[in-house]
């Protein structure tokens, strides 16, 4: 009998979407197949500290909503492609001529790493890239295809140079921001106009992103954005809005979803309605939303084709979902 294959499932992280990372990785626990796969939970918590034990696996682990209380293992990662292991932290000893290394049993060794981090230090890049080192095999877009597909001003220029279109947008830094302050409102007003949406550059989940109707609103959710990134992007908004989601799947042969249209309370698609209504434990899986979305057929295909050549343009592979 041929044994199982070790998952190791990453999430949590330093990152503001914690909580959000916590309830999709009890989806991939509650959903994988135990028959061939042996599940392993790696929970960074807020401190950074990797933690490892499988009963990380469970919610109950995570009822104090301020997760200061998540006991477990701490262990270290240990990126050498000699070593690409889990350590305890307690079985790594300081040499004065080499710093920190490994000795001793007590490593975990995975097949494969399984990325369920929202946002900063998971989903931009980082992780993947210490997976990289580690040369082993994780699971989603690589180095190149997380970094632009997490950063909205990077990932604009890409789609605009591949032929995809986008909204009108403006983007500056806080430091700009905070100097040239008139200017940048001008600047807005005069070729964005009103509404618009104002943006953290790199973040997901909707934190920090509100929509703007006026100079007063404008500034605020400007200084609510600046708090999150050190860059911001606005959007020109447009009215009557009807938000589309599809998935693509693969990495060179693409498949695309159907169509899915998200039920929101407000005009856009907010953190609340994504992750605080329904069933809070399951996150976007218990948002409302209409499967397939009703629009026409012509519109569907044209949507599914855009998000393959989006797929493609930002450099992603594995899987991911492109908003419309």
């Amino acid at each position: 009998m041929n044994p199982k294959t070790k998952i190791a499932v990453v999430f949590g992280s330093r990152s503001v979407e914690h909580e959000v990372s916590i309830v999709t990785a009890m989806q991939i626990f509650e959903n994988i197949n135990r028959e061939k796969y042996d599940v392993i939970p790696i929970y960074i918590d807020k401190q950074g500290r990797w933690l490892v034990a499988e009963k990380l696996g469970k919610i109950d682990s995570f009822k104090n909503l301020k997760l200061t209380d998540v006991k477990a293992p701490e262990y270290v990662f240990e990126a050498s492609p000699s070593i690409a292991a889990l350590v305890l932290k307690s079985r790594f000893k300081f040499f004065p001529a080499q710093g920190w290394s490994a000795f001793g049993g007590n490593k975990i060794k995975a097949d494969i790493y399984f990325p369920a981090i929202h946002g900063t230090f998971g989903e931009d890049g980082t992780l993947q890239g210490l997976f990289e080192m580690a040369d082993v095999p994780y699971v989603g877009s690589g180095v190149t295809g997380s970094a632009v597909g997490m950063d909205k001003i990077i990932q604009k220029a890409v789609l605009k140079e591949n032929g995809i279109p986008v909204v009108k947008y403006i983007w500056f830094s806080k430091n700009e921001w905070r100097e040239n302050k008139i200017e940048i409102i001008k600047n807005i007003e005069k070729d964005l106009g009103y509404p618009v949406f104002v943006k953290p550059a790199n973040l997901g989940s909707s934190v920090a992103i509100n929509k703007a109707n006026g100079l007063k609103e404008l500034e605020s959710a400007i200084e609510i954005a600046s708090h999150f990134d050190r860059r911001i992007i606005v959007e020109e908004g447009k009215e009557g809005i009807v938000e589309i989601n599809c998935s693509v799947m693969g990495n060179n042969e693409l498949t695309a979803s159907v169509c899915e249209q998200p039920i929101k309370s407000e005009q856009m698609l907010t953190y609340e309605d994504k992750y605080l209504k329904g069933e809070k434990t399951k996150g976007m899986a218990g948002l409302s939303r209409l499967i397939p979305a009703p629009i026409s057929e012509e519109l569907t295909k044209k949507i599914q084709e855009a998000a393959k050549r989006a797929f493609r343009a930002v450099d992603a592979s594995g899987i991911s979902r492109i908003d419309f």
